[in-house]
């Protein structure tokens, strides 16, 4: 099996076609890592994403400093990895935000059914706080994986 360093532009490009990623968060020297869906932003090199208030944004809220994996695998000798390190930002409902928002919102957009899973456990009668947010990239690695058939 041959492994292979990606350049910048092909991890871009990975970020750009998939939507599904986990995110590692620490409070207190304890780990969290979640699943999470988010949408990649060419312009700004960076992740949007929204949560309902809970374990992940309230510590991310304390500690912005995250790491974000994202797999495209196929077999287990032809994978692609990325790992990102990058910062938390809430991007709040305010006027100063509206651009900021409107483009998350834009790019959730163009995914079907994008608010699942952030809000897929909402009941009907439940009406948690949505956070929307970025994860804005402050560096990242990629490998990709194949088999040599030789």
């Amino acid at each position: 099996m041959l492994i292979h360093e990606l350049t910048p532009i092909a991890c871009r490009e990975v970020l750009s076609r998939t939507n599904l990623g986990r995110l590692a968060c620490t409070r207190a020297e304890q780990p969290y890592v979640v699943p999470v869906s988010f949408a990649y932003d060419t312009d700004s090199n960076c992740l949007f994403s929204f949560s309902t208030i809970g374990k992940k944004v309230d510590w991310m809220r304390e500690n912005p400093k995250v790491c974000v994996e994202v797999e495209d695998v196929a077999d287990r000798f032809h994978w692609t990895t990325i790992v990102i390190f990058g910062r938390y930002e809430e991007i709040a409902d305010s006027p100063e935000h509206k651009d900021l928002r409107q483009r998350a919102h834009d790019l959730f957009a163009e995914r079907a059914e994008w608010w699942f899973p952030g809000a897929a456990k909402l009941g009907r009668s439940e009406h948690h706080a949505v956070v929307v947010y970025r994860i804005v990239i402050d560096s990242m690695t990629g490998r990709r994986a194949a088999r040599d058939w030789k």
